[in-house]
């Protein structure tokens, strides 16, 4: 107000200033303008104020910092701690999931579940048992997960170490069973031993079939692949007119169940192998799953729902999932048309593997009926 009164009074006499009054003047009216635009204590803090950064002095003269904070009344300022927290608090927030022991785990955007583990579960066998079914119907459960091809550790690779063994399998969380399955396993000499010494609580599976029949499967399959290969008989028998089996060549031997299963006994109990019959995998899927599942120490998922059989291919296959347009068959090498052999030779085969047969029953516990 005395701002304005005193101007009020210079206002009639402004025609007789000159040179120096005018610039006078014009200061007071600047000062006047800073008056209306900064409130009292915003341009200057006294001494006693507590966050004095805002004014420095320079001999007699007071300069303002140049900064947006002391434009601001004292109690609206924050301090550089309150600021920092201030804008942490303005990021964006992320849910973070918190480990047992309260140590944060990785952003989800950087999170792999679970780990790579040793398997607890291996398909030790036979080949053209029904292996590759077992493993595709097992992996159906939730609580599996399964290396989807052949590994051969333990008959080919047992040189790279059970870390490279490892990092072949799938990630699997702490609840979830780790598996795998290498046919070969089961007449391999030095495996039994080699799981052993990797774990002794490993579960082992077998899935086996008729030998008879298995071997006729070996033969279409290698056939197949090598159109030249002699006939069927030519590589059973050393003499078919005697009826001596030549038990060297793999596709008869593997079949001699009895024999390949005293090597396991030697470092696991029956109790620890679960045999799966390929036969009543082929008319009765959900049955000898659910056994499988028993077996794992699983809970009964994978059930009858899950398959149908396929004409075509005589072998049942997995009903297509509400997200798939079509069903899941194994693929062309499974269930295909057996090369036709001679009526003798069968019942050759049949009378050369009843001994075996019979004491592989008496040694599981269970008649597989391949008579």
């Amino acid at each position: 107000m005395a701002c304005v009164l005193l101007f009020g009074r210079l206002l009639p006499f402004s025609h007789r200033l000159r040179g120096t009054s005018i610039c006078l003047l014009s200061l007071f009216l600047s000062y006047l303008f800073y008056c209306a635009l900064f409130p009292d204590g915003a341009i200057m803090q006294t001494s006693g104020d507590p966050t004095p950064s805002c004014q420095r002095a320079d001999g007699a003269k007071r300069r303002l910092q140049k900064s947006l904070s002391c434009l601001l009344p004292s109690d609206a300022r924050l301090s550089a701690v309150e600021a920092s927290r201030l804008k942490a608090d303005q990021r964006p927030h992320f849910a973070h999931h918190t480990a047992g022991n309260g140590t944060p785990s990785p952003p989800m955007s950087n999170l792999k579940f679970g780990n790579k583990k040793l398997p607890n579960a291996i398909i030790v066998g036979v080949k053209k048992g029904g292996t590759r079914a077992v493993l595709e119907f097992i992996r159906i459960h939730p609580d599996v997960r399964a290396a989807g091809t052949e590994t051969h550790f333990f008959d080919r690779n047992y040189d790279r170490g059970l870390d490279w063994y490892r990092g072949l399998m799938p990630r699997t969380l702490e609840s979830q069973i780790t598996m795998e399955k290498t046919p070969s396993y089961f007449v391999t000499k030095e495996t039994p031993h080699r799981i052993y010494t990797m774990s002794q609580d490993t579960k082992l599976i077998v899935v086996v079939r008729d030998p008879v029949t298995r071997a006729i499967s070996d033969y279409t399959q290698t056939l197949s692949k090598t159109p030249d290969l002699p006939s069927f008989q030519d590589l059973a028998f050393r003499n078919q007119s005697l009826g001596i089996v030549d038990m060297s060549w793999n596709a008869i031997r593997i079949g001699l169940y009895a024999l390949h299963l005293e090597n396991w006994l030697r470092y696991f109990p029956l109790a620890q192998i679960h045999f799966v019959s390929g036969e009543r995998l082929i008319t009765d899927p959900a049955g000898e799953m659910a056994r499988v599942q028993d077996f794992l120490g699983l809970k009964r998922i994978v059930t009858d729902k899950h398959f149908y059989f396929n004409r075509t291919k005589g072998f049942p296959c997995l009903k297509k999932p509400e997200s798939s347009g079509s069903p899941r068959c194994l693929g062309k090498s499974k269930g295909r048309t057996h090369v036709q052999i001679d009526r003798d030779a069968i019942e050759q085969l049949r009378d050369f593997y009843r001994p075996y047969n019979v004491k592989f029953y008496e040694m599981v516990g269970h008649d597989f009926k391949w008579e």
